[in-house]
């Protein structure tokens, strides 16, 4: 039993417990933020077992070298374009009308969310054997990596229409390119064909309802009543500005106990926690998520560790792309698009891939690598 706790203490001293003891303090945050704005239990229990699963996700992808993962990152990808195409066949809408779910009973899982650490592993794996191989900035290197990216992104866009995880993938995608060396004349020249392909997209792809669901936070005259595509925005906003500095208190929020905000569990759960808990809340929810992205550059930063470095990077690219969206919907700037605050929205699935992905991170601060990163 000694060994045991000895190694338990050796395991503390190691492993990145500022990372684990944030995300445990959002994720207790957000449920007690659940249970003020619901009357199920249910959540509650989902939530708080996803939680406790997460922590022992922690550990083992901790204890688990990120390089074992990458080994197989071709199996990794296969299984990834498989689970999201699963929707093609099984694939059920959620809250947001977006068919991303798969049901198993009252568990859901949705795999966009959960293929998100593995497609991070699978690129950093697939930029360091280009570099090795040819040279990333090479244009047969930058094709593969577009082809990667592509097919999953275009499987999530076309197999479930969530276009909040596409944008998510889509952000990782760029910050890790740019974190990994890529000439930046590669982004102009793709910030180039963007610009030019965004009208053919617009008049060839979109309906109606999707074009003004992007126009909504910038275009008044979209929904001059606020009772269409705006509402949700509107109620969002009215419930923050009402919080005040220190909010209405807790379980004391008009428009969240009276049900007026949409998805004020998931989506919208910032603008109950803005409610009820005022500015004060709100600033505090940011900070605790601006202290797990800095953790996340800073072992990418220190790790010394190519491989490391990029997966450490697209895990806090991750967290940036989903705060800034979700906070964004919830105050009106930012289109409405489905998306979860980590750690603190609903979604036992998401619980999971955030308590993995921090894992993964700690994982490798553990690990002190001899390799020199001035390639990159």
């Amino acid at each position: 039993m000694s060994k045991f706790w000895k190694a338990v203490v050796v395991y503390i001293k190691k492993s990145d417990m500022l990372l684990l003891s944030v995300a445990v303090v959002c994720t207790v945050f957000g449920i007690v933020m659940i249970h003020s704005v619901t009357d199920s239990g249910q959540y509650i229990v989902i939530q708080t077992a996803a939680m406790v699963l997460g922590i022992g996700m922690f550990v083992l992808f901790s204890i688990v070298d990120v390089d074992i993962f990458a080994d197989k990152s071709v199996i990794l990808y296969i299984v990834s374009v498989l689970f999201i195409a699963s929707l093609l066949r099984w694939g059920v809408a959620g809250n947001s009308g977006n068919r991303a779910w798969l049901r198993f009973g009252p568990i859901g899982i949705q795999p966009a969310e959960v293929v998100k650490f593995l497609f991070i592993i699978v690129l950093a794996k697939l930029m360091i054997t280009l570099y090795d191989r040819r040279g990333l900035n090479r244009p047969l290197s930058v094709l593969a990596l577009l082809l990667v990216f592509g097919t999953i992104f275009g499987l999530i866009v076309v197999v479930s229409a969530d276009l909040g995880s596409a944008l998510v993938y889509f952000f990782i995608f760029t910050v890790m390119l740019f974190t990994g060396g890529l000439s930046l004349w590669w982004f102009l020249g793709g910030a180039a064909m963007l610009a030019a392909a965004i009208p053919f997209v617009w008049n060839r792809f979109l309906d109606a309802g999707q074009k003004n669901r992007i126009l909504a936070p910038y275009d008044a005259s979209v929904d001059p009543t606020g009772l269409g595509v705006r509402w949700q925005a509107n109620q969002s906003t009215l419930a923050i500005s009402s919080g005040g500095l220190a909010g209405q208190g807790l379980g004391q929020g008009k428009m969240t106990q009276a049900g007026s905000v949409p998805q004020q569990h998931t989506d919208f759960i910032f603008s109950a926690i803005g409610e009820e808990l005022g500015f004060i809340g709100c600033a505090l929810v940011i900070v605790l998520l601006l202290v797990l992205i800095i953790r996340c550059f800073w072992v990418a930063r220190h790790c010394n560790y190519p491989l490391g470095m990029l997966v450490c990077s697209g895990i806090g690219a991750m967290f940036i792309a989903q705060m800034v969206e979700n906070i964004g919907m919830c105050l009106g700037l930012t289109p409405v698009i489905g998306l979860t605050l980590p750690f603190f929205s609903y979604g036992g699935s998401s619980i999971l891939t955030n308590f993995i992905a921090i894992g993964i991170v700690s994982g490798i601060k553990m690990r002190a690598r001899a390799q020199r990163m001035s390639r990159y």
